[in-house]
């Protein structure tokens, strides 16, 4: 991917509130890493606003850097993807399939995530996954804040994914992940898919959430207000007006709405 220029990475960087790194290291991936879950949420809200998802990395980089936005999995990697090729790191695009509550994965380009220097699986866009990125040379469980991870082997499912690598959590499987590179392009029909099945989770309702600073999660999900704590205590707020929705978002996640997404597909 071609990288941002000077200044649009010094924007990129002051939206993640983080200085520029001397030069590219496993540590200075990891700080990154976490600075952007904890300031550029993952959130679904083009999809409820009538908004297209547009996986260029001018749209990518105006959402995320220009209109203080979040967004799904192909737009958050993406964008990270750009900053660390700008920053000296080299970044290829990764295809996964995510592992349903029924044990099979999704359907192909379901999820985007970024080998770093040949070595580290970063991933800005799953939601509530790892604070640090997963060393792919460690063949053995893998310590986090957010849990114990493990990367190894996909089993052959007869289709051709011979090479493949799963991702499990706490003991559970994450999602299927392609070793083979690709173009943010490869990722539409996927992008299309989520923001218009009602088969997708994206298009039940809306959703926001960022990593806190202390380690826990804040989201917004529909009109509820959901704090979880570093230890897992969780705390549910009904938020009755739609100012008081606004607010939610204008104070735990910088973004200004002048209207409220309405769910695509409501959930039943």
């Amino acid at each position: 991917m071609e990288s941002l220029g000077t200044a649009r990475t010094d924007a990129y960087l002051r939206r993640l509130g983080a200085e520029r790194p001397a030069r590219p290291t496993a540590a200075s991936l990891r700080e990154l890493h976490l600075c952007h879950l904890r300031t550029v949420p993952f959130e679904n809200l083009s999809i409820h606003l009538g908004e297209d998802l547009v996986l260029t990395r001018e749209a990518v980089f105006d959402k995320i850097v220009t209109a203080g936005r979040g967004g799904i999995c192909y737009e958050l990697n993406a964008g990270f993807a750009e900053l660390l090729g700008a920053l000296g790191h080299r970044v290829e695009l990764l295809q996964a399939r995510v592992y349903g509550k029924d044990g099979v994965p999704g359907i192909p380009y379901d999820h985007l995530a970024l080998r770093v220097d040949g070595r580290w699986l970063a991933d800005v866009g799953f939601g509530d996954h790892t604070a640090h990125p997963l060393d792919l040379d460690e063949p053995g469980e893998q310590k986090d804040p957010a849990g114990v991870f493990l990367v190894r082997p996909a089993r052959d499912d007869g289709e051709g994914g011979g090479g493949d690598l799963e991702v499990l959590h706490d003991g559970v499987p994450v999602y299927r992940l392609e070793t083979r590179p690709r173009v943010l392009a490869d990722f539409r029909t996927g992008a299309w898919w989520h923001r218009t099945s009602p088969e997708s989770g994206f298009t039940k309702g809306p959703v926001c959430s960022r990593l806190t600073e202390d380690g826990g999660r804040i989201t917004l999900r529909d009109h509820t207000l959901i704090a979880t704590s570093a230890d897992g205590d969780r705390t549910e707020e009904e938020l009755t007006t739609d100012e008081e929705v606004r607010a939610a978002y204008r104070t735990e996640f910088g973004i200004v709405l002048d209207r409220l997404p309405v769910p695509l597909h409501p959930r039943p």
